[in-house]
């Protein structure tokens, strides 16, 4: 039996550990687009701040890869799959045969889409080399600006302000992180991030990237010209689906998979960022883009990929983070307005929690400030946990799992969990 993993980051990393449980003999390729072993992406902050050597990012030491007899190929991009015979063609022409895939390609960042984003400084903010990149060009920079002021890239702003350059961040919509909490929040993160000398400028966008071949600056659409000679797209991402739409895999957002984790060819799975999964709250299949998600996804297709038959509950959004000392968690659906109950604490600056509720149960959530309870408000959501008559003390800074233990160890299935940096969590 051949396993093919096209994709080296948590999905494939983790789809390997699934098909070992099982099949111990099985030889196994992995095959990353990056020349570079399977990473942290969420530590690329951490090494463009120095804080993390290159080293310090690997997933696993090299020998792993020899002791678990993976055959690891990097450097090389999947540019077709051949379903019929199958087989995957490499970038470099190779072709390489299957009994069983994973696609696991994840996503690639959106483009800034203003004239001269093609000018030496414009960088994404996903991979070692955007993250080498940015340092490179930070040695001989004043000042960087941010386009869009979504997580990834208010991350490398930060990084970029800790390593001592101005920095501005530029976002079209009236707040920061739109996307992933509500207003309120919002206001509480700008605050901190202006407090700390990162400028945020709302309702703006870019119009054009001005230099002659190098970035001196940006025009923006107001008319303004701010000159700087680093920019950071954050955009978001898409997942990465082109090579497939000859090969007769289901797309759509992402890759259709079902409840296994398996498209609708025989012996292709997917997983990660680029798997259209069914949202855990929702019901509705959508791709949530989280480093959790993908090691979950990615060790389910393994389990299923060597006969097994273990069953993908569904997904879950959520992101964290820590700018300048406050740490800043969501998860679930936090922006919801229609049908449900909000219950929101201030205890002091900077300290807040909102937890939103439909029937009872927790949808979704953000903490800032105080998140070491993180895990065990997952656990309530994952597990559709009744909290009926407990949801008013939900922001009491006792309520926790030691205090409720009595009371929830008897709902089937609370025992096991997975935090939001996606390790497994069991209550005892």
């Amino acid at each position: 039996m051949h396993y093919l993993i096209i994709g080296g980051c948590a999905a494939g990393l983790n789809c390997i550990e699934g098909i070992r449980k099982i099949d111990k003999k099985g030889e196994i390729t992995l095959v990353s687009a990056e020349k570079f072993p399977p990473y942290a992406r969420c530590l690329i902050t951490d090494y463009l701040i120095g804080t993390h050597k290159e080293e310090d990012l690997y997933l696993r030491e090299k020998s792993y890869y020899e002791k678990t007899e993976i055959n690891l190929i990097v450097g090389e991009r999947a540019e077709e799959i051949n379903i019929n015979n199958k087989k995957v063609i490499l970038s470099g022409g190779k072709e390489i045969l299957y009994d069983k895939l994973l696609i696991a390609t994840g996503a690639s960042p959106k483009k800034l889409g203003s004239k001269g984003e093609t000018k030496k400084g414009i960088f994404s903010f996903r991979t070692i080399e955007d993250a080498k990149g940015i340092l490179e060009r930070s040695k001989k920079a004043k000042k960087a600006v941010v386009f869009g002021g979504g997580l990834i890239g208010i991350k490398a702003g930060y990084a970029l302000k800790k390593k001592g350059l101005e920095v501005e961040i530029i976002v079209k919509s009236p707040q920061i992180l739109s996307r992933v909490i509500n207003k309120e929040a919002a206001e509480i993160i700008f605050n901190w991030l202006e407090n700390n000398g990162i400028k945020i400028r709302t309702g703006v966008a870019p119009r054009e990237i001005t230099g002659n071949g190098e970035m001196t600056g940006v025009l923006l659409d107001n008319g303004e010209k701010v000159n700087a000679q680093i920019g950071i797209v954050g955009k978001g991402v898409s997942s990465n689906t082109s090579f497939l739409e000859n090969s007769g895999i289901e797309l759509h957002w992402g890759v259709m998979v079902n409840e296994f984790l398996q498209t609708n060819q025989e012996n292709v799975y997917a997983a990660g960022d680029v798997a259209e999964t069914k949202d855990l709250i929702t019901g509705e299949y959508t791709v949530n883009a989280l480093w959790m998600n993908a090691q979950e996804q990615g060790y389910t297709a393994g389990i299923n990929m060597a006969g097994g038959e273990k069953i993908y509950p569904g997904s879950i959004g959520g992101n964290s983070a820590e700018f300048f000392g406050l740490p800043i968690i969501s998860f679930g659906h936090v922006r919801e307005k229609e049908n449900v109950e909000v219950i929101e604490t201030h205890e002091k600056d900077f300290t807040y929690k909102r937890f939103v509720l439909r029937d009872d149960k927790l949808i979704g959530g953000v903490l800032i400030g105080n998140v070491e309870n993180a895990g065990f408000y997952m656990a309530l959501m994952r597990n559709k946990i009744n909290i009926k008559n407990y949801k008013n003390l939900l922001g009491e800074k006792w309520f926790n799992y030691g205090e409720m233990k009595e009371i929830l160890e008897s709902e089937e299935g609370f025992r096991e969990s997975v935090s939001p940096d996606g390790k497994k969590i069991f209550f005892k």
